[in-house]
């Protein structure tokens, strides 16, 4: 779900009085705008239009790249242009722009003409552009490089990626298995305003569907899965084969009704399953393993944190829903753990990924199959999506290192530990007085930049503790 690159739309900005100056001068810069395209062509799928010299032309261009469900368009100036011609689009623009401040020649030299002098004039059209932009209220990013630097493909990159997972977010639906957990606040949102400001909706799931969708499943299907599981993982042999079909069969039936309803993020609430009274035990393995496959997920039905591992996937890579544990105060880290569920791929490399029989007393059922790894020690990130009231949010992130530390042996469930950048005290301290919550993502990596430009074009406050 999250090995596609962005999609991006290539706009290119210019008009016709320069024909007349010039001749060819329209072929010329769009071939200029070609080996931009092809300059970025390893972390985007550009999609180029035709050189806008009108208001028609620009309504026509970004009706085309909307309809072609591409992730963002990137706005470059190939000459001066007035704005007025393209501010119609930008005050209906659905899609995350970025507009990339370039010109054809890197350097001012001697042997420049006035025609050179017109190839490179994108610099005043850029800020003509961006003062309509400003005007209508609309979220960009600006990228100010030479465009044959590996910086500017390092900045686009992260634009392109940050766009991805906005648009995709537009259209995330969460789904919610039963309900939320009674008496946690921090989960708690305004789902008509997480609708209209950031775009993921809320879907609730009755737990008698994923009854009757294990009910259902093929005996073929349930054995796959169980044999993929025996190549990937290292597999308990105290576990039976019901333990397993049972757990086999909750994550293929969780899979495909969010399949079949088009959601891409799910929580899961023990007590809505514990309290239904027809299953045996708590869907833990599921979670990792839909996790693995770019699935957001958070337990307790908390929304905002399932939406946020969800961006997570398409933003950094490999979103892995966790929450801080317990402080470490010699090492300076933090224990990051959840009852069970964690992202597999976030495993270190040097050890086997168990899948085993667990004894838990939380909902009180049957055991539940658990994946149990560590994660892999290295710069890390957390971020938490905070919800302020109306259409106020906020993203809290976390930037640090897992550290390579002291195993856990009686711990059975995914954990790790991570020593913000700022150190636990001071981090905590901001982090509190943020309202950052107890649900979190992580990626491995440092990707607080990468959240920074999310959250303009998502128009979330951002804030790096």
């Amino acid at each position: 779900m999250t090995d596609r690159l962005p999609r991006i739309g290539v706009l290119g900005i210019m008009q016709e009085l320069y024909d007349h100056m010039i001749p060819g001068i329209t072929e010329r810069q769009a071939g200029y705008a070609r080996r931009v395209a092809d300059r970025l062509g390893d972390v985007a799928d550009c999609v180029i239009g035709e050189p806008v010299k009108s208001r028609a032309d620009a309504e026509r261009a970004v009706r085309g790249f909307e309809n072609d469900d591409l992730d963002g368009v990137l706005v470059v100036m190939l000459t001066y242009a007035p704005s007025l011609r393209v501010t119609r689009i930008f005050d209906r623009m659905r899609l995350p722009v970025c507009l990339a401040n370039i010109q054809p020649d890197p350097a001012v030299t001697p042997a420049w003409d006035m025609d050179d002098m017109t190839y490179n004039q994108g610099i005043h059209g850029a800020q003509d552009t961006a003062n309509a932009m400003v005007r209508a209220g609309l979220p960009f990013d600006v990228v100010t490089e030479d465009w044959q630097s590996d910086a500017f493909t390092e900045r686009i990159d992260r634009w392109a990626r940050a766009a991805r997972a906005v648009t995709a977010w537009k259209t995330l639906k969460v789904g919610v298995f039963g309900y939320a957990m009674n008496g946690m606040g921090d989960a708690r949102v305004d789902e008509s305003a997480l609708l209209r400001k950031l775009g993921p909706e809320v879907s609730a799931i009755a737990p008698g569907d994923l009854h009757r969708a294990m009910d259902s499943l093929d005996t073929t299907a349930v054995e796959d899965l169980m044999a993929r599981e025996d190549e990937r993982f290292e597999v308990d042999a105290r576990l039976s084969k019901e333990e397993r079909d049972d757990h086999a069969r909750m994550q293929l039936a969780i899979e495909q009704i969010l399949t079949e309803r088009g959601i891409g993020a799910y929580s899961t609430h023990f007590d809505a399953i514990a309290e239904d009274g027809r299953f045996a035990r708590l869907p833990m393995a599921s979670a990792s393993s839909l996790m693995a496959k770019g699935y957001g997920f958070a337990g307790e039905g908390d929304v905002l944190a399932a939406s946020i591992v969800y961006a997570g996937h398409r933003l950094a890579g490999d979103g892995h829903f966790t929450e801080m544990y317990a402080m470490d105060f010699p090492s300076d880290s933090i224990l990051m753990s959840h009852m069970g569920e964690g992202n597999w791929k976030v495993a270190r490399a040097d050890e086997p990924v168990r899948l085993i029989k667990r004894p838990l007393g939380i909902g009180r059922l049957d055991d539940p199959p658990t994946l149990l790894f560590r994660i892999q020690p290295g710069p890390a990130t957390l971020a938490s999506l905070v919800y302020l009231g109306g259409t106020d949010f906020r993203l809290v992130v976390a930037e640090g290192e897992v550290l390579d530390s002291q195993e856990l042996p009686v711990l059975e469930m995914p954990y790790g530990q991570f020593r913000p950048a700022s150190g636990v005290r001071g981090c905590m301290d901001a982090w509190l007085r943020a309202g950052g919550t107890h649900h979190m993502v992580m990626n491995l990596g440092h990707a607080a930049a990468d959240w920074k430009v999310f959250c303009e074009l998502a128009g979330i406050e951002f804030h790096q503790v």
